[in-house]
């Protein structure tokens, strides 16, 4: 089997991909005294629900803290306020307005107070037009204190951007301005220093730049159409986009937003990079991070599981050292992943979807620099919490699945997990925050996680 592989310092080779399959699986550890493990890394098997064993979760060296609520969508934020409130936000649905006929209570934006983690207390529902239906574009910029969301849905939804100020009361987000700034929605995040929304259209190949400096007043300041990128993060200096791309542009898409950043007039946004992977699916998200002074990009791959033709892509660190060529020193995936067409694995509740399935969706750190961990929600397989001390060798140090086994709107069957969410984090407590789509919102705290 041919495998490519990059030269570590130290002269060893670590493989990245196979010309005769999907790279290996992310090395695990053992699993500490009280931990639910798994019986093949990832898997919720069909013959757990029938023996009532999917019931008890599947975890290991990660113990649940708190729970509240029965649905989730993509974002989950940790926040303390001006006033040293510490509250907790998230997207309740995966798609609205679907959700209507089947929680109509419980759409919007929810609002928690986490002052005690054990129990979250739900303080406020935001339910203006982007909130309702952010989809995967609501984002935290914790500099400021502000929160956004441009109304979207899978493919496109016209682009009116909310703004909430939550600097200084958190429990009770303040909206600043409800505008139809950001053209179509998708994704969307802040820059790192909360002065620029980006809205990304996907489908419609739409990439907007909106100025929140007043964000009261938002406005559009560049609207690209030339990229298909799905998913993005910013540089620190808010001078490069990393651009998740989709369909042909598949892969990880580097463009220079300087012009965009100084606020020059008329902006010009260049495409500095592109990078593709064997293995890739749907490409979600860009993290950057730096670990020894060096940066790296985290990079996810969503679906590609529950039979279809695509390969599960799963996850990657990218090093990005050298701008114009990046190139992909690991992976991080499941056993799981790497068998996407099992006649055996297809019959376990989530797996056949082709939208779900064992998967990945998103990946959160709990800082930019020296993160030390990385948690991804891998949707049938709930939470995955990876040590990245050193990039090259990733590791999965813990793991928290929490199949729904009630099969309320399911035709009778179990719905198993739908973990979509990026997760947060509460580094003192060692405690990671996220949703699942099917049963909530979870404080999961994780005993193997070193800083």
């Amino acid at each position: 089997m041919l495998v490519v592989a990059v030269l570590l310092a130290g002269g060893g080779a670590v493989p990245v991909s196979a010309a005769g399959g999907p790279p290996k699986p992310t090395r695990d550890i053992a699993c500490a005294v009280g931990s639910h493990p798994e019986s093949m890394q990832g898997r919720a098997p069909a013959r757990d629900y029938r023996t009532g064993r999917a019931a008890l979760g599947y975890t290991c060296n990660a113990t649940q803290v708190s729970h509240i609520g029965d649905s989730g969508g993509y974002r989950t934020y940790r926040y303390v306020d001006s006033q040293h409130h510490v509250c907790g936000f998230y997207d309740s649905t995966l798609l609205f307005p679907l959700n209507l006929f089947t929680d109509p209570a419980n759409t919007g934006v929810w609002v928690l107070d986490m002052t005690n983690p054990k129990h979250p207390v739900h303080v406020d529902t935001l339910r203006t037009p982007a909130m309702q239906t952010p989809h995967e574009s609501f984002s935290l910029n914790a500099k400021r204190g502000l929160i956004a969301a441009v109304s979207a849905n899978p493919v496109w939804y016209p682009g009116v951007v909310d703004i909430y100020d939550v600097h200084t009361d958190c429990r009770a987000p303040a909206l600043l301005s409800s505008l139809p700034v950001g053209v179509l929605g998708h994704e969307g995040s802040f820059s790192p220093d909360g002065k620029t929304y980006w809205s990304s259209g996907l489908s419609s190949k739409t990439l907007t730049a909106v100025d929140v400096t007043n964000p009261r007043e938002p406005m559009a300041v560049w609207v690209g159409h030339d990229w298909r990128i799905h998913g993005l993060n910013l540089s620190d200096d808010g001078k490069t986009l990393y651009g998740a791309g989709t369909s042909g542009d598949a892969g990880l898409i580097e463009l220079d937003v300087s012009q965009v950043q100084k606020r020059v007039m008329n902006p010009t946004v260049s495409e500095i990079t592109r990078l593709r992977w064997p293995e890739v699916s749907i490409p979600q998200t860009e993290l950057p991070i730096t670990i020894k002074g060096h940066p790296y990009l985290i990079d996810i791959d969503e679906f590609g599981a529950g039979g279809s033709s695509g390969p599960v892509g799963a996850a990657r660190i990218i090093d990005i050292a050298r701008p114009r060529k990046p190139r992909v020193v690991s992976n991080i995936r499941l056993a799981v992943n790497n068998k996407p067409t099992d006649p055996g694995l297809l019959g376990d509740p989530n797996a056949n979807s082709s939208l779900a399935g064992y998967a990945g969706h998103y990946c959160g750190v709990p800082t930019r620099v020296e993160p030390g961990i990385v948690a991804c929600s891998f949707i049938a397989s709930g939470l995955r919490v990876f040590d990245i001390h050193d990039p090259y060798h990733p590791k999965e140090i813990a793991y928290f699945n929490k199949p729904q086994v009630n099969p309320l709107y399911s035709g009778g069957s179990p719905r198993g997990a739908y973990a979509m969410s990026q997760p947060a984090f509460d580094v003192k407590r060692g405690d990671i925050w996220y949703t699942d789509g099917n049963s909530g919102f979870y404080v999961v705290h994780v005993s193997s996680w070193t800083r």
